[in-house]
């Protein structure tokens, strides 16, 4: 009887969380909801917002900043990773095809490291995959608080961000490059 109690306050508590808009704004900030549990959100363009300046330390240049501003102009795969999460061990090496591939058309993958309290681990995942591509490295996550109402919890997720520094595409689970590519040369040629 317990257990049963026990669900039926889960179930409840569950429906109580997803009601409300399935929105992707409100106002002029960007404000993640997942519509009906859905793992893969693409935005059409005239949905699209900009997405918050995130900014870190550079993972591999301790003392140099990175920011997302610094790559205006261009599309923005932002992975969020951390050396620690199983998935992300198969997601890196795709994410680096992704760049190695995709860079010269206007793309640029940005990894974003949360939860690594030892710098020297995620740097030595980094060189151990052979990663090019930059990662913001941001141990509390505390970058991505600004992402207001985005499920900080969940790595790996990607966001794709349109040369404007708007959100075209959230990804909640790990991905290969060929889920996201033909996004990005899509998104390039705007």
């Amino acid at each position: 009887m317990k257990k049963l109690l026990l669900v039926l306050l889960t179930l409840a508590l569950a429906a109580g969380c997803s009601t409300g808009k399935d929105a992707v704004s409100q106002g002029s900030s960007f404000q993640f909801v997942a519509p009906g549990g859905k793992t893969d959100i693409t935005y059409d363009v005239a949905d699209r917002k900009p997405i918050p300046n995130l900014s870190g330390d550079d993972l591999m240049n301790d003392g140099k900043q990175l920011s997302l501003a610094d790559f205006k102009g261009k599309v923005v795969v932002l992975n969020i990773w951390g050396q620690w999460c199983a998935p992300c061990r198969t997601e890196s090496p795709e994410m680096e095809k992704l760049y190695q591939a995709e860079q010269s058309k206007g793309v640029q993958v940005l990894g974003f490291d949360v939860r690594d309290f030892d710098r020297s681990a995620p740097q030595d995942f980094v060189r151990d995959r052979g990663l090019t591509y930059p990662s913001i490295y941001d141990p509390p996550g505390r970058g991505l608080l600004r992402l207001s109402g985005y499920p900080v919890n969940v790595v790996p997720s990607t966001i794709v961000i349109d040369k404007e520094q708007r959100v075209a595409a959230v990804y909640l689970r790990s991905l290969l490059a060929s889920d996201v590519q033909p996004l990005v040369q899509k998104l390039a040629t705007e």
